[in-house]
């Protein structure tokens, strides 16, 4: 079995991978790149598609580069290859609906051009008898209000930093609570039980806070996993949470201001952005590229630390089925009506022929 997937696929038990990687430099660059398996697909893709456009495909200058390269190399792999199953992530409508929200021009815009992309694609699935099956993990609703949620554990003496060159980073070992953000959902790490009333009190009245979930309440959600928080915070519709700890923007780390998807505590959807604030931004974001081209060391300093342009988010069980994912298949009364998440993946191998 041939099985292609896009993103955090390294080390899956398939005959063939591709998903990005970049090259990380000894002297700090990062180059675009992409990691494959078998390893020798790496130059044919690269030969036939380009180097993968990794700074279209998250960050600022996300755009429908990287999800037309994937399409492009799912194609020629189906070509080549014959794989009995094909997984691949298009990542495209991730970018404007979170940028502006589902309802906005630019994101309808978006639909279509991904539209475009997918074309070839089902052409070529079509041409092969191939059975195609569409299926998002999430529907983005509009959001327009930040929640910073370890700030309140800051403020209410449960959270810790530690302090390097006047930056603050967050102390979790040190803390008595702390929550990674994750869009509309943030899972809170308490330390000792005895802490978890003072926590409680933290968030339960925190404007944006829509629920707090316990032991009952996670496992009432399918949510009691060992390395969830001791409390689950859920959003209200229009909110999501920051991972921001810090109280004064001078104090804030430098990667705030990156695109560093390893070192923030958190979900950073303001990465999609380049600072409205700056008036220098792009200059300064095109001085990097200049000391990138030259060798030189650089920081792409652009990502705005004021997160209130996001208008886009996910997470809370939705409202409406419009609100919600979708899974769509090409061959008729495949599907039996709602689908559970865990139920996808035996749909798709009892799809493949593979049950």
């Amino acid at each position: 079995v041939a099985n292609i997937c896009w993103w955090y696929a390294m080390g899956a038990d398939t005959d063939i991978t591709v998903t990005p990687r970049p090259v990380y430099y000894a002297d700090g660059r990062k180059e675009p790149d992409c990691y494959t398996r078998p390893p020798a697909l790496h130059d044919e893709l690269t030969a036939r598609c380009g180097t993968f456009p990794l700074f279209q495909f998250w960050g600022p200058g996300a755009s429908l580069d990287s999800s037309r390269w994937i399409a492009d190399a799912t194609r020629h792999i189906m070509r080549t290859h014959r794989p009995d199953l094909t997984l691949c992530y298009l990542p495209h409508l991730d970018y404007d609906l979170q940028r502006y929200g589902p309802d906005d021009p630019r994101s309808l815009r978006a639909a279509a051009e991904l539209d475009a992309v997918i074309g070839p694609l089902l052409d070529d699935a079509r041409a092969e008898g191939r059975t195609v099956v569409a299926l998002s993990e999430y529907g983005i609703t509009p959001v327009s209000r930040p929640v910073d949620i370890n700030r309140a554990l800051r403020r209410a003496g449960l959270l810790d930093v530690h302090t390097q060159d006047g930056m603050e980073y967050l102390d979790p070992m040190a803390s008595r609570a702390f929550a990674v953000a994750d869009h509309q959902l943030a899972h809170v790490y308490v330390r000792r039980p005895e802490d978890l009333p003072a926590t409680r009190a933290a968030l339960q009245d925190l404007p944006g806070v829509e629920e707090l979930l316990d032991d009952e309440g996670k496992k009432a959600h399918g949510l009691d996993h060992p390395r969830s928080g001791e409390l689950v915070a859920v959003a209200e519709p229009d909110a999501w949470f920051t991972y921001y700890y810090w109280l004064d923007d001078a104090r804030a780390p430098d990667f705030a201001r990156l695109v560093e998807i390893h070192r923030k505590p958190g979900y950073d959807p303001a990465e999609l952005f380049m600072d409205p604030q700056d008036p220098y931004v792009r200059l300064k974001a095109a001085a990097a590229v200049a000391r990138k081209k030259a060798g030189l060391r650089y920081r792409v300093a652009v990502v705005p630390l004021d997160p209130s342009p996001v208008r886009g988010s996910h997470g809370r069980l939705p409202a409406s089925d419009a609100d919600g994912p979708l899974i769509l298949c090409s061959t008729p009364g495949a599907l039996p009506g709602r689908t559970a998440a865990t139920e996808v993946k035996p749909l798709l191998l009892r799809l493949a022929g593979l049950a």
